[in-house]
């Protein structure tokens, strides 16, 4: 068989192929360039053989992370790298290329073969969850968070007070900062005050500000924070440590929208929105006596109760897709995500510092990880074993027992309702049906509708 004939006989096993391939001779020259390579790059194969692929591709990795070069220089496959090339008109193409080595009968090489896929369909999908399953900044796609979704539009319409409960770590001061930028009051500041960080007289200066001569250290007078949201907002997070001579003085603010500066004579009308957050349950400290029961009911006119991730369990996969995508953006790489072990291990994981541990977890990873996705050796220590996370079996879950949790716990939420429950899940009644008979789950007692089955 002659050359040429080996060639057509090539190309037409390449044509064959979905995912766009090409190959390269040492001297970086493209050899072959397949159907589906013209399609995602708009270049035809005429054009591109013979021609550099960085003339061809202008990927985003091309200058300084080729993932082909990668594999000469190691004689290693890369597999599934994140990168962008530019078609023949300029716009813009996510792709996610694998590449490997090409020898002859001999072991010598020959080349190299890099095989990309088109991720535009994907992006696009990724995208369209991203603005259903997202408000402002807060990610979610679990009742309880959808629950929230709905009312806060409704809450930041009105200037009433909110009070927000949760554990350290649940996006308490994002949640204020959404009522903030859906009010009328967006244009106006948005002040945050930790009332857990300053001691009582640091933070009383710091609320209300001081006249000068107020004290020792007052040279000149100070605006306080309440004056400083003066037409906006205020967000005093951890109140349930505050002192109850600070409570007295807050009572006073909230019930006469006047404050008082340290040393002054007149006090000062502020036109102010309060939000108050605290990882403390404020109704258990009213009745041990630590916390003003008045200032409760002036502060909880609305109140919202964030859950710990470990009871929202299936926004794991959403945060950290999300997550991925930003720490992708701030640092400059292409992760494509986390392997299936590493999504198992962080479903089983009970995340005691909830989203911000979660955060601080892909953050630790891509340190750790330079390219590809996030796998095992790239977590903490705590979460690389089972034994250090205590978890038993669950810290093994493989992808078919994290599809049964899913549904279980979906099922659980949503009282049984089928309808609401594949809805949730993003697939339709019938596969939900399908998947409950294949995982072997009992059939809740009623159908979500009160009727027992």
């Amino acid at each position: 068989m002659d050359r040429d004939e080996r060639n057509r006989q090539r190309d037409v096993i390449l044509d064959s192929v979905n995912e766009g391939v090409f190959t390269v001779n040492p001297d970086w020259h493209i050899t072959a360039f397949n159907r589906a390579a013209e399609r995602i790059t708009g270049i035809s194969r005429q054009e591109a053989i013979g021609k550099s692929c960085c003339d061809v591709f202008h990927a985003s990795i091309c200058e300084k992370a080729c993932a082909l070069r990668r594999t000469f220089q190691t004689g290693l496959p890369v597999v599934n790298v994140t990168a962008q090339i530019i078609d023949n008109q300029g716009n813009r193409v996510p792709i996610r290329i694998s590449t490997a080595i090409l020898k002859d009968d001999r072991g010598n090489v020959i080349g190299g073969v890099e095989s990309f896929q088109d991720l535009s369909q994907v992006e696009q999908l990724q995208k369209e969850l991203e603005s259903r399953y997202t408000f402002e900044d807060i990610v979610g796609r679990s009742s309880a968070m959808m629950q929230l979704f709905k009312v806060l539009p409704q809450i930041a319409e009105s200037s009433s007070t909110v009070l927000i409960e949760g554990p350290s770590g649940t996006g308490k001061e994002l949640f204020a900062r959404a009522i903030h930028n859906l009010s009328a009051r967006r244009r106006r500041r948005f002040v945050a005050v930790n009332c857990a960080a300053l001691p009582d007289a640091l933070l009383e200066s710091e609320l209300f500000g001081h006249k000068a001569g107020a004290f020792t250290d007052a040279k000149r007078d100070k605006a306080g924070r309440f004056e400083w949201a003066d037409g906006g907002t205020i967000f005093l997070d951890e109140i349930g440590d505050i002192s109850p001579a600070m409570q007295v003085r807050l009572l006073r603010v909230l019930q006469d929208h006047m404050v008082e500066p340290l040393g002054a004579v007149q006090p000062k009308a502020v036109d102010i929105r309060v939000v108050a957050a605290t990882n403390k349950e404020l109704a258990k400290l009213v009745r041990a006596g630590q916390f003003r029961e008045d200032l409760y009911y002036r502060i909880r006119v609305i109140h919202m109760v964030l859950p710990p991730l470990k009871e929202r369990r299936e926004d794991i996969p959403l945060l950290i897709d999300h997550l991925v995508g930003k720490f992708n953006r701030l640092q400059g790489k292409d992760i494509a995500g986390v392997s299936a072990e590493v999504a198992a291990r962080l479903m089983a994981y009970d995340f005691p510092g909830n989203v911000r541990e979660l955060e601080n977890i892909i953050e630790q990873a891509f340190v750790l990880c330079r390219a590809g996705v996030i796998d095992l050796k790239h977590l903490p220590p705590e979460l690389r074993s089972e034994e250090s996370l205590g978890l038993g079996r669950r810290g093994a879950m493989n992808l078919r027992e994290l599809e049964r949790h899913f549904i279980a716990e979906t099922l659980r939420v949503c009282k049984g309702n089928r309808k609401r429950a594949a809805k949730d899940l993003g697939i339709d009644v019938a596969t939900l049906y399908r998947k409950i008979k294949s995982h072997g789950l009992a059939a809740p007692e009623t159908d979500g509708r009160g009727r027992r089955r």
